[in-house]
């Protein structure tokens, strides 16, 4: 049987070619060792495989550039099941190695286990696909930075979005966990906001199965028009199946982080058509995402997933930490990241003082065909100046 490499407890990328003339100069320098600790097994396994394909993928470009000031980078694994028991522990075991500089968790949950440990462990995090805004309000640490969009970030469009939402009565199902009532409330407020009802809130477990049940009362409430979806994982893989066998698509569907490239890719057509919040599309127009795209496709002869264009936006944020503190220290970097404006693929882009979250356009899209083959894609751009200002709840010490 054929090992997985995504599991390898240590894989140290060191390009030969075109390092030869920055040789010396890296050998002078300590390299940046960077502690990958994503989901490689549990629900968010298909997430963190490609959250950790896109942080080799920067691995190996900054290696192949001659490092990040002159420093070689390095990269060490660990699956963190997708909990936050064993993500606390793959953490720290990364950060005792050295590998300080922390990227990859899915879940909120585990982001934010890690974060309360960071000062302990002489370490930072970069999350970059975790959206709870606990993250960058009263969770917050000095060393705990986030790049995605956060769920107060997808409250300011989903009001915007609703506007031009012609469906009146919703049903939610959204995962049973902090992020999925978070979402549940969310769409709730913005939705009465435009007179909207939601007549019927759903909360199925993590690792639900059969989803019958509670499609059978989606169906019926036959005034039930549009349905806001916000579940995880192989549960969302799940659902989007059970949802189309069971005739579901008779009522508009909206996501939150619903179509996403993993599980638009492992359902057929069955999220054909939906619409949802995209944390990266490739189409994004900015000079350093059009690089970014070129250089992936000419790797894997594809465009990059959301999952994989966040991680890879994580990774830079670490890189421009680095060269402007021009040091590995985590202490050092943190204090340089906090406030840094640099270039990203979103374009120009600051990483907040006040709350250490990345300001950055939002966009919805749609699950279209695209070359012949389906994947999510950017209808609707909403600019960096619609995100909220920090909500006073974070308290960096």
């Amino acid at each position: 049987m054929t090992s997985n490499p995504f599991k390898l407890s240590l894989v140290t990328f060191a390009v030969a070619a075109g390092l030869i003339g920055a040789g010396a100069q890296a050998a002078d320098k300590d390299p940046i060792r960077i502690g990958a600790v994503t989901s490689l097994s549990g629900v968010f396994a298909q997430q963190g495989e490609e959250v950790l394909r896109a942080i080799q993928f920067a691995v190996d470009e900054a290696n192949a550039n001659g490092g990040i000031n002159g420093r070689q980078v390095l990269i060490k694994t660990g699956d963190d099941e997708s909990t936050p028991k064993e993500g606390l522990q793959a953490s720290e075991k990364l950060a005792r190695d050295g590998y300080k500089f922390l990227i990859g968790p899915i879940a909120s949950s585990i982001t934010m286990a890690v974060g309360q440990n960071l000062n302990r462990w002489d370490a930072m995090l970069v999350a970059t696909v975790s959206k709870s805004d606990k993250i960058t309000g009263d969770t917050c640490k000095p060393r705990l930075f986030r790049t995605n969009h956060s769920d107060a970030m997808d409250v300011a469009m989903f009001d915007q979005w609703t506007k031009d939402i012609s469906q009146k009565n919703f049903a939610i199902i959204a995962a049973d966990y902090a992020w999925g009532h978070d979402s549940a409330k969310t769409f709730t407020k913005a939705a009465e906001a435009q007179n909207k009802k939601v007549s019927l809130t759903l909360f199925p477990p993590l690792g639900t199965k059969d989803f019958a049940p509670y499609i059978s009362q989606i169906k019926a409430d036959p005034t039930i028009d549009g349905l806001w979806v916000a579940l995880v994982g192989s549960d969302l893989i799940a659902y989007a199946k059970q949802a189309q066998s069971f005739g579901l698509t008779s009522k508009t569907t909206l996501g939150h982080a619903m179509i996403m490239n993993f599980a638009v890719n492992a359902t057929g057509d069955a999220m054909k058509g939906i619409e949802g919040n995209m944390e990266y599309g490739s189409g994004i127009d900015t000079p350093r995402n059009k690089a970014f795209v070129k250089a992936w496709e000419a790797k894997f002869h594809r465009v990059p997933t959301d999952n994989e264009g966040s991680a890879y936006n994580g990774m830079e944020a670490i890189f421009a930490g680095v060269k402007k503190a021009d040091s590995v220290d985590p202490g050092k970097v943190s204090k340089a990241l906090g406030g840094l404006q640099y270039d990203t693929v979103y374009g120009p882009a600051t990483m907040r003082a006040a709350d250490h979250q990345l300001v950055i356009p939002n966009y919805v899209g749609e699950v279209k065909e695209v070359d012949g083959v389906l994947r999510p894609t950017i209808i609707h751009s909403f600019p960096a100046s619609l995100v909220p200002e920090p909500s006073g709840e974070c308290k960096m010490r």
